[in-house]
């Protein structure tokens, strides 16, 4: 990974771009710079990993439908003024990809709002835009349907890849790439940490 190219190409594509050693880092600038404000977070491994959630709870109102599930959470995470995301892959060239089932996660990282935060360790990061889609397909994808225990190839046949199926219980219902920052959200930021984090 050249993480000064990445820093690089996503600054000149209107992203603001913080880089930390380690989670623990990460989650302490989150909890530092985000007060008083309404927060939506998408499901994400990575965040969970960081242990933010009840933090940020302190000082800010805080909607997460993996701590409080729910259609009411959902629709208060998609209205707030700073959303939280990771990605299922990241390209040196400054894509930044994403793969949803249901399309809340995606959604809301796209409309207007007062800031979008993108999270991501290391393990995201790919050479170029096709090698980060391949990895949200095919590695993201497959593991986060495993761990959803989903009636899916990609998750009951030993090889971990997409089969493009047709199950009821695919996840892999929208794509979204990011070219650039999106024009409706204020600011947009990009937390890279330099551990493997989720998927």
């Amino acid at each position: 990974m050249n993480l000064e190219n990445l820093q690089k190409n996503l600054t000149a594509k209107g992203y603001t771009v913080r880089v930390f050693d380690t989670a623990a880092q990460a989650a302490e600038y989150l909890v530092e710079s985000i007060h008083g404000k309404t927060v939506g977070i998408g499901g994400s491994m990575t965040i969970d990993a960081m242990d933010v959630y009840d933090r940020l709870a302190q000082d800010n109102q805080v909607f997460w439908h993996w701590k409080t599930p729910g259609p009411e959470t959902l629709a208060k995470a998609a209205q707030a003024q700073v959303y939280l995301s990771s990605v299922n892959g990241i390209a040196e060239t400054g894509e930044i990809i994403n793969i949803d089932g249901t399309g809340n996660r995606v959604a809301a990282t796209l409309n207007d709002r007062e800031k979008v935060v993108f999270i991501t360790g290391i393990n995201k990061v790919a050479e170029d835009f096709h090698q980060a889609l391949w990895r949200a397909r095919n590695i993201a994808a497959p593991l986060n349907a495993r761990r959803l225990n989903r009636k899916t190839p990609c998750a009951l046949k030993e090889e971990m890849k997409c089969y493009d199926c047709k199950s009821p219980e695919r996840i892999c219902n929208g794509l979204t790439v990011l070219w650039r920052k999106m024009g409706g959200v204020k600011e947009c930021e990009v937390v890279l940490i330099q551990e493997e984090l989720g998927y």
